[in-house]
């Protein structure tokens, strides 16, 4: 797979909750960073953060407005939307991807206002 391709199926297994599946597309040293909350490493690190996520939504889907590859490197600006108690919520993200040469993900980066990310997490806290 080329780098989008890889990013893209990432993003796809983690929208239908298989972190698993999505999490074999990653390193094992893979640095998950929501840059105003913090970094999480490796694929537990990954599903230890949105695991939990998975219990309460309904729906997770990352909506790719726009996205641009420069060799190894895939960023994309989007709008994760999480459905909560039939109430769609979305956070404008800025995401940056770095693939290895063996063709899985050793970073990935998302930048967002935390403004809107407390409203969401007051949504899951919440269940609605």
């Amino acid at each position: 797979m080329t780098p989008l391709e890889t990013v893209n199926t990432f993003i796809e297994r983690l929208c239908a909750f298989d972190l698993d599946r999505a999490c074999e597309l990653v390193a094992a040293d893979v640095e998950y960073d929501n840059v105003p909350m913090g970094k999480n490493f490796g694929p537990q690190g990954i599903k230890d953060f949105i695991g939990p996520v998975v219990g309460i939504v309904t729906e997770m889907e990352f909506i790719i407005e726009r996205e641009t590859v420069t060799g190894n490197v895939v960023m994309n600006e989007r709008i994760d939307r999480f459905v909560i108690g039939g109430k769609p919520h979305d956070l404008p993200v800025m995401g940056v991807f770095e693939v290895g040469d063996d063709g899985l993900i050793t970073l990935w980066r998302d930048y967002f206002d935390m403004v809107t990310a407390n409203e969401l997490f007051a949504a899951l806290a919440g269940g609605s």
